[in-house]
């Protein structure tokens, strides 16, 4: 029987999240408390659409349910961080109601000095008990925001998550391409070399594409698009986008690429080059919550989304304190397909 991940706009069961605790991605008590005002201003936005489940750690629940409302579901486990889209299961279906989570390696982003995986390595298997579905497991060192698929067989992925030392240095590509496909049922991988700039710094993914693009649909695909030339990710959209136009999908159709400008922010308070992008939004039933910077762009950027997905609402949530801590909004959801 052949598993496959569904796109991100097909139905939903529900939404799975992650709370933040004291860890270093949040360096101390105020960012800690932004990021937590954050994350449950995604929850409470995606549970307009679907049911939500948020995994906390021990002894915080009490604190979680004031933030996150009573209509949202609380499970307590322990945890290193709050990235579940990287840290949960990939889910898929078979087509005649059967569900699997899929349970990549997680290793902490390649097993970069400051991060902690003891707990978080072990999370997509307690979601898959929890949901009471088989797991279907994988030898790949790999990361929910490191792929994306259309659900008709085309997943894309970067070469320096995949095949970064930090996580596979033994595999080839082909053998990364025949995990991806035996796990995921897809059949054709579309590779860029790299993600954003700013995600090789502090807390940085070393290159998850769900930052840089993402299917709207099948055959149509969203790409990060620098603006500036002062900012380095400038020439790197600009290859993104020829990259992808260059390419067909599994189902042989030309790519249709929409470029969606980034915000005019280019450094952060430290003088660091930021990542900020819209291309991290996340589609639920019947919506789109899409990341906000209080940017001049934020209303550009939305009004390209409505046109792509008219028959959805899009909502802007403020991401800057989610992208402080490495990542934004697609980065903390994780979507159980329904069956």
């Amino acid at each position: 029987m052949t598993f496959r991940m569904p796109p991100e706009w097909a139905p939903h069961e529900r939404t799975w999240m992650a709370w933040p605790g004291p860890n270093p991605t949040f360096t101390n008590d105020e960012e800690l408390a932004e990021a937590r005002a954050a994350w449950a201003g995604v929850a409470r936005t995606v549970r307009r659409f679907e049911p939500v489940t948020v995994v906390v750690g021990p002894g915080q629940v009490e604190g979680a349910r004031e933030l996150l409302g009573a209509d949202i579901d609380i499970v307590e486990r322990e945890l290193d961080d709050a990235w579940m889209r990287d840290i949960g299961p990939t889910f898929v279906t078979d087509g005649n109601g059967g569900l699997a989570a899929v349970d990549w390696i997680f290793n902490g982003w390649g097993a970069q000095d400051w991060a902690r995986w003891e707990h978080d390595s072990k999370i997509a298997r307690h979601i898959a008990d929890i949901v009471d579905v088989p797991v279907h497991s994988s030898n790949l060192v790999n990361e929910g925001g490191a792929i994306h698929v259309d659900g008709e067989g085309t997943v894309l992925l970067t070469d320096t998550v995949q095949l970064g030392a930090g996580r596979n240095p033994e595999w080839t590509r082909e053998q990364v391409e025949n995990e991806i496909h035996a796990k995921l049922g897809t059949t054709k991988a579309i590779w860029l070399p790299h993600g954003l700039a700013g995600d090789y710094g502090m807390y940085g993914t070393q290159g998850h594409v769900d930052i840089v693009a993402a299917f709207a649909k099948p055959g149509v695909v969203v790409v990060h698009s620098q603006q500036d030339p002062a900012h380095p990710d400038y020439e790197r959209s600009k290859m993104y986008v020829k990259i992808l136009q260059g390419q067909t999908d599994a189902r042989g159709r030309q790519l249709e690429v929409v470029e969606i400008p980034a915000p005019t922010v280019l450094k952060d308070e430290e003088g660091d080059w930021v990542d900020y992008s819209y291309i991290n939004h996340y589609i639920c039933n019947g919506g789109v919550v899409l990341c906000g910077f209080n940017d001049p762009n934020d209303e550009i950027a939305a009004g390209i989304f409505r046109r792509l997905f008219p028959d959805r609402t899009v909502t802007l949530v403020d991401a800057r304190p989610i992208f402080a801590g490495g990542g934004g909004i697609h980065c903390i959801t994780q979507q159980q397909p329904k069956v």
